[in-house]
């Protein structure tokens, strides 16, 4: 079938965020004397917000005072630098371009704090997605479908017309939990092996991919 709407994770699905990331949690680490985390690490710790990515590139047994240090130093950083390495991945601005001109709706929903959502949505996307909705106190992170369901409240969509596309299994879980089918991103910071162990089932190799699974 086809869809009128998708919703969009951001990190590792429309944007390569990893440097700029990595560069923040390794600042982090840093600044408080840890030793510091590979870029594999980090790209496999990412997915679930701030607070678990820091809480996994912390020593283990870290207490929670100097946790909460961990997070406002990553924060400082990553508020400043959140643009310096970052970048659409390669055919993703033609999708959405693409998909906006066959009247398709479209929506990201990030696990990312809502500060840096805006500034990236306001850089890249602002022209062709109508709500970009991050991690903030409003709603339950993801995998919980309350962000999802506020998207699609905000474009006047339902769930039976939509589709997710994400690249992690934290995304997978979001679609499963909203009811949505999800398209895995091959290109993002999961491989293919640990999607199938984890149940994906729909592949996009490259962005036009997910177009044509959005037209089908």
């Amino acid at each position: 079938m086809s869809y009128s709407t998708i919703i969009f994770d951001l990190d590792g699905t429309l944007l390569n965020t990893l440097d700029d990331l990595y560069d923040s949690v390794n600042y982090a680490l840093d600044k408080m004397g840890y030793p510091l985390r590979t870029k594999s690490e980090v790209r496999f710790f990412l997915g679930n917000g701030v607070k678990v990515l820091m809480r996994k590139s912390l020593p283990e047994g870290t207490d929670d005072e100097e946790f909460e240090k961990s997070i406002a130093y990553f924060k400082e950083y990553y508020n400043v630098h959140n643009q310096d390495k970052t970048k659409p991945y390669e055919g993703v601005i033609e999708l959405m371009h693409s998909l906006k001109k066959k009247g398709i709706r479209m929506a990201i929903v990030s696990n990312k704090i809502q500060s840096a959502v805006d500034d990236l949505y306001e850089r890249f996307f602002k022209d062709v997605v109508d709500v970009a909705i991050g991690d903030s106190p409003e709603y339950k992170r993801k995998p919980a479908p309350d962000s999802c369901f506020r998207a699609l409240e905000i474009l006047g969509s339902d769930v039976d017309n939509t589709i997710y596309a994400g690249d992690s299994e934290v995304d997978m879980e979001t679609a499963k939990n909203a009811g949505l089918p999800c398209i895995s991103c091959l290109w993002g910071f999961r491989d293919k092996d640990y999607l199938i162990e984890n149940g994906a089932d729909i592949f996009a190799e490259t962005p036009a991919d997910i177009e044509r699974e959005v037209l089908k």
